[in-house]
């Protein structure tokens, strides 16, 4: 049920983005959803990627500050109340989201939404007791 993210961090400079971005590239590495979180000396960017082990590799030897951690995929209803659907059956069992983004389910091309919670194993059963799709890897990208 896990999803590979790609955590970076970035200095606030100019262009440090577009060197991973180019990294990347040059590996064949597609970019399948992505968030960019900063503060005035360093930003984050979070990766979903086709190939994450090799990202990961790729980021490294380039010099790049990264880990590999795993969030929750989960397909939202493409309608009025489809997101505050899901953040409701959090809220109601007092589950707190760290983080969310969303993106184009590649396999369907529907909205689905990358979830990192403080307490996963409650919050993924919350979500299929409440009838929300969880993703699998497979859903998500192809290695």
């Amino acid at each position: 049920m896990q999803v590979p993210q790609i955590s970076v961090f970035l200095e606030n400079k100019t262009g440090r983005m577009a060197d991973v971005t180019e990294i990347l590239a040059q590996n064949d590495i597609n970019i399948i959803a992505l968030s960019v979180a900063d503060t005035s000396e360093f930003g984050i960017l979070r990766l979903i990627v086709n190939k994450p082990e090799e990202a990961y590799k790729m980021l490294k030897a380039a010099g790049f500050t990264a880990m590999t951690n795993f969030v929750i995929a989960v397909e939202v209803a493409d309608e009025p109340g489809g997101l505050a659907k899901i953040l409701r059956l959090l809220s109601d069992a007092v589950l707190n989201v760290e983080y969310m983004y969303a993106f184009v389910e590649p396999s369907t091309g529907r909205a689905a939404l990358i979830f990192r919670f403080e307490k996963e194993t409650e919050a993924v059963r919350t979500l299929q007791a409440g009838g929300i799709a969880i993703l699998q890897k497979i859903d998500v990208f192809k290695d």
